[in-house]
């Protein structure tokens, strides 16, 4: 979800600098527990029916917060179908990429997805004309090409559902550049709730679908106590990352907070490997440096020649 437009670096006071960077830390901390939860309930529950609980989680633990500061008085009923394809576009993304987790180590799916910043830069030159150099292009293949190393291997062991991972992302650039559109129009907060709260329906009526005509990855099933605890940490913990998130927008320029996305991959990496014993072998810690360098280098470019960073329009470059 697209924050607050950041104040320039000049009139950001260096003690806010450093907590917006303290938070983007934290948030980049604890969103891989998003992955972890969804890992452990795919074994017991579809990945829509995760996908719903997401939405259904994420709406409850964000209700309170809009209650309280009344931001509900700035809903723009109008811009509903906006907030409905968004969900959409969200539930899609996140139902390839559960499944994906499904069969693959976090880490891996996670650098998969992290292509998301070199795909919203070739969409945003695209569809909003911003102007990217032969450089940034040059980056965006070679990101492509870790990318590759990454799939290869998976791709031979577990088949198209290594590729899940590529729409995800491809489903979050599309949904950063709606949010981009939006995000002058309402507050983020407001934003993430009507979001969360198409979503319930959404995906509802996938789970129907799902059980009419028996497709694995979208059937609705009663959850255990287990699962159920599995499915509370996703929405609680993506409700949680998106605060901070945003917060730390809030408080330090985009182009400073950007580059700390990629602690995910460390991160998520630990996490991985301390709950499921997954640690990626060299040639995926060598497509991982490659996605890493040119999204470094994207942000780089972007912020040298003053351009809003295309990878800093949302949060929701934190993994589904």
């Amino acid at each position: 979800m697209k924050s607050p437009s950041p104040s320039p670096v000049l009139s950001t006071p260096d003690a806010q600098i450093v907590g917006g960077l303290g938070l983007m830390m934290l948030a980049m901390l604890v969103a891989p527990f998003i992955d972890v939860f969804s890992k452990l309930a795919t074994a017991s529950t579809s990945a829509t029916m995760i996908t719903a609980a997401r939405f259904l989680f994420q709406a409850l633990f964000m209700l309170p917060i809009v209650l309280r500061l009344k931001l509900w008085r700035g809903f723009s009923w109008r811009l509903s179908g906006f907030h409905a394809i968004r969900a959409a576009i969200i539930a899609v993304s996140m139902i390839c990429f559960v499944s994906t987790l499904k069969v693959m180590p976090i880490a891996d799916a996670i650098a998969i997805f992290f292509v998301e910043p070199i795909m919203l830069t070739l969409l945003a030159s695209i569809f909003l004309k911003e102007t990217v150099g032969w450089r940034r292009y040059l980056a965006c293949a070679v990101g492509f090409l870790g990318a590759m190393l990454i799939i290869r291997p998976s791709f031979a062991e577990v088949g198209f559902v290594a590729l899940l991972p590529v729409i995800t992302a491809l489903c979050i650039a599309i949904f950063a550049l709606m949010t981009r559109a939006l995000a002058h129009k309402e507050n983020p907060w407001s934003m993430q709730l009507q979001m969360s709260a198409w979503g319930i329906p959404i995906a509802a009526v996938l789970l129907f679908i799902g059980e009419i005509a028996d497709i694995a990855i979208m059937k609705p099933s009663m959850p255990d106590l287990v699962t159920m605890t599995w499915l509370i940490g996703v929405g609680f913990v993506a409700a949680i990352s998106g605060i901070l998130a945003t917060y730390a927008y809030r408080a330090a320029p985009a182009s400073v907070i950007a580059p700390l996305q990629y602690m995910e991959i460390v991160s998520a990496t630990l996490f991985g490997w301390l709950v499921f014993s997954d640690f990626p072998d060299a040639t995926t810690w060598l497509g991982i440096a490659i996605i890493i360098g040119s999204g470094l280098f994207i942000i780089w470019r972007e912020r040298r020649f003053a351009s809003k960073p295309v990878t800093a329009t949302a949060k929701t470059s934190i993994a589904p």
